[in-house]
């Protein structure tokens, strides 16, 4: 009889035992990385995509409203400062050109007639003075002959005035002719035109904006122009330093800097207030092959930290705890932490993890917690 209920308080015990072993927690399976020394940056990213923009762009038109007599260029072409971009009819204003010009010559040739006939009088009336002196002539003839000399004078200032009237003249038909020609500001490629030969044109009135006859871009410069959220932008200076990604270049990264933060947060409906920031770029080559209207994307360093003790940002919660395996015991460990510099990539760690040990990255696992068992999984 006591040999039976030994037995059956030994099976009872090890189906105890059993029952527990079955039912303890498994553990759970995380992915870890060591914390490890390495440069970390304070960043601010824009919050929408920014744009490539060339340092000029012109979208030009003729100052007059005409019919087009000559279009020498076409989109794609480059042009060169001054080079003739569009021609308005203006045989009009040439022939206006021509008459002030043969008026000019004319104001010219009477100018001269004129003052010849002045000098012609002054040394008359010099003559008359010395003769008068000798008594040899009477007193009213020389009074004439100065006289005369003084109007000759007067005629002749009158006549080079007016040689000056019809230079302005000419000028003013020439700048008419010069109005009815669009030429090119600066060199740059042709990205579009808007008319055709014989197409009547006509510039935007005040307020009512319209296409331009002629787009102008200067390929050789670009900048990106990006939003940044309100709350980031006291944190940017002009001069610091920056990262460009463009969609159109995957996996290819341009170093930059900011050029200017405007003076004013765009309030847009249904979007967050921004402010907008210019990035130039630092390298002349790394614009070679730019458009202007890729999307692009700024990263801005706002400080940086050469060898801190670093830590991936996904395994920080809240930026102040973070869980790390102890090997040893196959345990997960809270620590409580002080960071430093972050972005989206690193968090530094000021204090609470040293160099080497081993941070959970898979923070948001079911049955992550301190002290709970857990086995490493090997990131592939």
């Amino acid at each position: 009889m006591k040999s039976r209920i030994i037995f059956i308080l030994a099976l009872v015990a090890s189906v105890a035992v059993l029952t527990t072993y079955l039912l303890r927690p498994k553990p759970i399976t995380v992915l870890v990385q060591a914390a490890e020394r390495g440069r970390i940056e304070a960043t601010v990213a824009n919050t929408r995509a920014g744009t490539v923009k060339p340092c000029r762009r012109a979208l030009l038109a003729p100052a007059i409203g005409g019919q087009i007599s000559r279009l020498p260029v076409h989109e794609g072409m480059r042009v060169k400062t001054g080079d003739l971009l569009l021609s308005l009819w203006n045989e009009d204003l040439q022939a206006e050109v021509q008459l002030a010009h043969s008026e000019a010559e004319a104001a010219q040739a009477r100018a001269k007639a004129a003052c010849l006939q002045a000098d012609i009088a002054a040394r008359l009336a010099g003559r008359y003075t010395e003769l008068e002196k000798n008594q040899a002539i009477a007193e009213e003839q020389l009074d004439q002959a100065v006289t005369t000399a003084k109007a000759r004078q007067a005629d002749c200032m009158a006549a080079r005035a007016s040689v000056k009237v019809g230079a302005s003249r000419e000028a003013f038909a020439r700048a008419q002719v010069e109005r009815t020609m669009l030429k090119a500001p600066f060199a740059g490629v042709v990205a579009d035109v808007h008319g055709e030969l014989g197409e009547y044109v006509t510039p935007s009135p005040p307020g009512i904006p319209t296409l331009p006859a002629i787009d102008l871009v200067d390929d050789s410069c670009f900048y990106i122009t990006a939003p940044i959220d309100e709350v980031d932008a006291p944190a940017i200076r002009p001069g610091m330093p920056a990262r460009i990604s463009l969609d159109a270049f995957t996996g290819r990264s341009f170093s930059g800097k900011v050029r200017r933060i405007a003076d004013y947060v765009l309030d847009r409906e249904k979007q967050a207030r921004t402010v907008d920031i210019e990035v130039i770029f630092t390298e002349p080559e790394d614009m070679a092959a730019l458009l202007p209207g890729y999307s692009a994307d700024a990263e801005v360093i706002v400080d940086a930290k050469e060898d801190a003790v670093r830590v991936p940002s996904e395994a920080v919660i809240e930026n102040e705890r973070l869980y790390v395996y102890r090997p040893g015991k196959g345990v997960l460990q809270e620590r409580h932490i002080v960071a430093g510099l972050s972005n989206w990539d690193f968090t530094e760690i000021v204090e609470g993890v040293k160099e080497g040990e081993q941070v959970v990255l898979t923070v948001d696992r079911k049955g992550v917690k301190d002290g709970a068992k857990a086995v490493v999984k090997q990131e592939e």
